[in-house]
């Protein structure tokens, strides 16, 4: 192994004057500092693979992974966070960063803060998909936005449920319990490790069913009642056959689904903090945390 030798030359004469005299004192020489390649590169990877899984981290989590969020402010909190970080972890284990190995162990914590990051973005999702359903079903499908977060076009009502759900989650402190849990993860999986096995891919790709399956369970009372009003307009269509029922349906169906959406928020909480929990430890169950 290599070594970097930090010398340092004995100083030219300090003068120094004392009544009118020159005194010349010379200054000791002060000892090599030496320090080895190996102990270099266990430095720079104490603080290099902890950044690599806190900047897949905040590269797919919501809130700082999105598109208004720069690239600029990322690095910097990935840096202050890892800079806080790296210190509580046990030592990194001593590979050459100029490796094949190193570049598996890149792969590897990129994907582990990828994955969780992602799991919290499908969590966020069944708020979306669920406004997307009530848009249809109540004729609001029409009424799309571009979603600055994302960068593409979704309905009112699901920027309306993405952004409650949104301050809901900050409120709720969840980006200090998912960085609570990121930290956790390095004693479970820990660098150079296995990372991530087969049944947690499994557990990622079965969060599709629990997206839609939550997704139901929010729009539920609207679908409801727009079925029942339907259902009634259907009837007031056969005994009354000259009346326009798309002319006086669709605006009682946009007013009753709103009207049901506006009484049904209150439930909404609770639902939230169930899907929060599941969300949280399908988290723990990826990374392998108790």
């Amino acid at each position: 192994m290599g070594s970097c030798v930090l010398k340092r030359t004995p100083l030219a004469p300090e003068a120094d004057f004392q009544n009118g005299t020159l005194e010349g004192r010379l200054i000791e020489p002060m000892n090599e500092l030496v320090l080895s390649e190996q102990q270099l590169m266990q430095f720079i990877g104490q603080y290099l693979w902890p950044m690599l899984r806190i900047g897949g981290l905040f590269l797919a989590m919501p809130v700082i992974g999105a598109q208004t969020v720069t690239a600029r402010v990322r690095i910097v909190l990935t840096a202050f966070v890892t800079l806080l970080v790296a210190p509580l972890l046990p030592p990194p284990p001593d590979i050459d960063l100029v490796s094949i190995q190193a570049m598996a162990i890149v792969a590897r914590e990129l994907l582990i803060g990828i994955a969780m990051g992602f799991m919290l973005q499908v969590f966020l999702h069944i708020f979306i998909l669920a406004g997307e359903l009530m848009a249809m079903k109540m004729g609001l499908g029409f009424a799309a936005m571009n979603d600055p977060s994302t960068g593409v076009s979704t309905t009112v009502l699901s920027q309306f449920y993405l952004l409650l759900a949104t301050l809901l989650f900050l409120s709720y402190n969840g980006h200090l319990i998912i960085i609570g849990m990121l930290v956790d993860s390095f004693q479970s999986l820990p660098i150079g490790g296995s990372g991530l096995g087969s049944g947690a891919f499994a557990t990622i790709a079965g969060m599709g069913t629990w997206l839609f399956s939550a997704a139901l369970v929010i729009t539920l009372p609207v679908f409801t009642a727009v079925m029942i009003i339907n259902m009634a307009f259907g009837a007031m269509n056969r005994s009354a056959p000259q009346m326009n029922v798309f002319t006086v349906g669709f605006p009682m169906t946009l007013i009753f689904g709103i009207l049901v959406m506006w009484f049904a928020l209150p439930a909404l909480l609770p639902v939230f903090e169930v899907f929060t929990q599941e969300a949280f430890e399908l988290v723990r169950l990826v990374i392998g945390l108790p």
